[in-house]
């Protein structure tokens, strides 16, 4: 059976800094992978041109056996709020929004009416353990507050594979550990796949399998922060 998500060969640079220089890899549905390896190394820009947020230089990602480089930067938004879910490590919410609207936009987006948007949002902040928060703006928020209505918002939508870049790099150990709980929860009920940039050994403890960069390769030791499940 093929791989739910898989890249050949991909390269992509910043003008002559290269970031990526042939990565192959390949991640199954409900697959939990951890890609870690030094600063710089190349892990975001991976995870970014798996998302289809950067195009590639070179190479290919496929999801479902399609070449998403070959769609449109409009099919792959609408990706991006379907079958993709994004979480980065300060959250990014909409700072003129509410915790509530934050959460319910993915699904505006996607066409689902107010009402059931609302309810669906309201539904994930309180998983998360946020609803009080719901009315709330991010300006009145703590960071870890932030990050859970951003994890929130990253899963509303239901995603196939969850995209996460350092999700706990801004947050205390105990906050940390429960956001990462959630994300591991809803990809063991929901068979969603999770691809996990992280630099810390304690984050990479909790995939199933464990992806090493350096210098923008696979790192040819295979040893990366040590998971081996």
């Amino acid at each position: 059976m093929s791989a739910l998500l898989s890249g050949t060969g991909l390269v992509r640079g910043y003008g002559s800094t290269p970031a990526l220089r042939g990565v192959d890899l390949a991640i199954d549905e409900g697959e939990i992978v951890a890609v870690t390896g030094p600063s710089g190394c190349g892990k975001s820009t991976l995870l970014h041109c798996l998302a289809g947020i950067l195009r590639l230089d070179a190479g290919t990602v496929t999801y479902r056996e399609q070449d998403i480089g070959l769609w449109s930067e409009a099919a792959r938004s609408r990706l991006r709020r379907t079958d993709f879910g994004v979480l980065f490590q300060f959250g990014q919410l909409v700072p003129e929004l509410t915790a509530v609207e934050n959460v319910a936009l993915p699904l505006l987006l996607a066409g689902t009416g107010r009402r059931e948007a609302r309810q669906g949002a309201l539904g994930w902040l309180d998983r998360l353990g946020v609803a009080d928060l719901a009315e709330q703006r991010p300006g009145a928020m703590s960071g870890g507050q932030q990050q859970r209505c951003a994890t929130a918002r990253a899963l509303v939508t239901e995603p196939r594979v969850l995209f996460a870049d350092e999700p706990t790099g801004a947050l205390d150990v105990l906050t940390g550990e429960q956001v990462l709980g959630e994300i591991v929860g809803v990809a063991r009920e929901r068979g969603m796949a999770v691809v996990l940039v992280t630099h810390e050994t304690s984050v990479a403890a909790y995939a199933d399998r464990e992806i090493a960069l350096r210098d923008g390769v696979l790192d040819p030791t295979g040893l990366g922060l040590g998971v081996t499940r």
